[in-house]
């Protein structure tokens, strides 16, 4: 086995059994901690923190598969799939949650808990998702139209 290998194997032993099962602990921990009235945040938040981690990983791993590991485009194909899959998906709902976000806001709810807070920025924010979502997609069709050369 070569140091590559093994780091590759520790790398994915770590973000894929050793991170979920420290969330786990930590969720514990918060629990216990809540349960007792003193404060739980910082445990809740290293939970979060390690199931991000362990998220974050399995998307790199996802995402640099889609070539060989020599090939000179695998950099610029994961970057490509990273920017396609997080304007298709992150960027429309974060939009739709912005917009929930504005109906709410315009509505009342949460008045007391976020006083000065403005409907219509949440509004722009949605906007803003959905129109560099749609400019993505159009600059996407255009690439794979003129991907056969100019005629």
């Amino acid at each position: 086995m070569d140091f590559l290998t093994g780091l590759t194997n520790l790398t994915n032993w770590m973000g894929n059994v050793i991170m979920p099962t420290l969330a786990g602990l930590f969720f514990v921990i918060a629990v216990l901690r809540f349960a007792r009235g003193v404060p739980f945040q910082y445990s809740m938040y290293a939970g979060l923190a390690a199931l991000l981690i362990s998220g974050i990983l399995r998307a790199i791993e996802t995402f640099s598969q889609q070539r060989a590991w020599n090939d000179p485009d695998a950099v610029w194909v994961t970057l490509l799939g990273l920017v396609n899959w997080s304007a298709n998906v992150i960027l429309p709902l974060y939009g739709a949650l912005q917009v929930l976000i504005a109906v709410l806001h315009y509505g009342g709810a949460g008045f007391r808990l976020y006083p000065g807070t403005l409907w219509g920025r949440h509004i722009v924010a949605a906007m803003c998702c959905f129109g560099l979502s749609g400019l993505l997609r159009l600059a996407e069709f255009f690439v794979e139209q003129g991907a056969g050369g100019l005629s």
